[in-house]
């Protein structure tokens, strides 16, 4: 009997859209190694986006090679269909946790667990589309760059999705990413999110992973992660030339509560250090130490990209908070 509150664990049988990279018998095509696919886990998490994630195991999960052999799903407590929904996917290397709470971003390092390929993909179930083989380009490209850590896929920009604005604000206004070619491959090298990318268990392991924080359950994982893999001597790059796209947005879907006020607090705590920061620039001589040393990073200034996005954190954040009552 499963213990009260412990997650379900299920495992879906082989599906139509893997029988494609296997044998009438169940084994690789011909001419393709076993311990040559065996190389990649997937780790996805959701919570009340059915509608999404059926377009992500579609159009996404559904493109992998053969070189992905484990994808766990961790499903945060949902209520809406997604659990039906996944009772339908059949696919012999899916395996869904059931946890009967949100646990946020925590459950990226629970689903890990999971996992036993040497190579790790944080997905988000908001990914929509994604080419063909997919995950084949991101290892090859991943392998073949020294001292990577974490590589992630580019995002199309979509003017309704957060994260493809938030990538153009940081490129175009912040000049936060380094454009390069290296091995072959066009990179942009900066800040690095999780929504499709990959990384190493042995790297994995040696950064200690992705953290739990049970009081800031939608903390970003993936900007600590890249921090530690960065002090470590590792780095964090989008690979341009793969893009994804990502359903991140109102229009796309509606927010939790908890997900909402976390947001407002973020944009809170994000004013309150820039306007530290704008005092100490002030000061005579400071604003070239700054640039010299590296610091920190200036202020946050919203661009027409980014307006809308912190004005509607903060008016959903207090409707929420007023929504919850005292």
């Amino acid at each position: 009997m499963r213990p009260s509150g412990a997650p379900e664990v299920r495992r879906s049988p082989l599906s139509a859209f893997t029988s494609g990279i296997l044998s009438a018998r169940g084994g690789p095509r011909p001419g393709l190694e076993l311990s040559a696919l065996a190389m990649i886990a997937i780790v996805l998490i959701t919570h009340n986006r059915a509608h999404l994630l059926r377009r992500c195991v579609e159009n996404v999960l559904g493109r992998t090679s053969a070189l992905t052999r484990e994808i766990v799903v961790w499903d945060n407590g949902s209520t809406d269909g997604t659990r039906a929904y996944l009772a339908t996917v059949a696919d012999h290397r899916v395996r869904v946790v059931h946890h009967p709470e949100n646990i946020g971003m925590n459950g990226y390092a629970r689903a890990v667990r999971h996992t036993t390929q040497p190579y790790l993909i944080e997905l988000d179930d908001d990914v929509v589309e994604a080419p063909r083989r997919w995950d084949e380009t991101l290892l090859n490209a991943f392998r073949r760059l020294p001292r990577m850590g974490y590589l992630s896929a580019a995002l199309v920009y979509d003017p309704n999705d957060a994260a493809s604005r938030w990538i153009r604000y940081l490129r175009e206004v912040r000049n936060a990413y380094v454009e390069c070619e290296e091995e072959g491959l066009r990179l942009l090298e900066g800040p690095t999110g999780g929504a499709c990318t990959i990384t190493s268990r042995e790297i994995y392991d040696g950064v200690g992973g992705f953290r739990e924080r049970p009081r800031r359950v939608f903390y970003r994982e993936d900007a600590d992660y890249v921090r530690r893999l960065r002090r470590a001597g590792y780095r964090s790059a989008i690979l341009a030339t793969l893009e994804v796209s990502h359903a991140g947005g109102d229009i796309y879907s509606k927010q939790s509560t908890e997900k909402l006020r976390h947001q407002q607090r973020e944009w809170a705590w994000i004013a309150r250090k820039d306007r530290v920061k704008r005092m100490l620039l002030r000061l005579p001589g400071f604003a070239a130490i700054n640039v010299r040393f590296g610091l920190f990073d200036p202020p946050f200034e919203p661009s027409q990209l980014l307006r809308a996005d912190v004005a509607r954190a903060e008016a959903e954040g207090a409707e929420a908070a007023h929504s919850s009552g005292p």
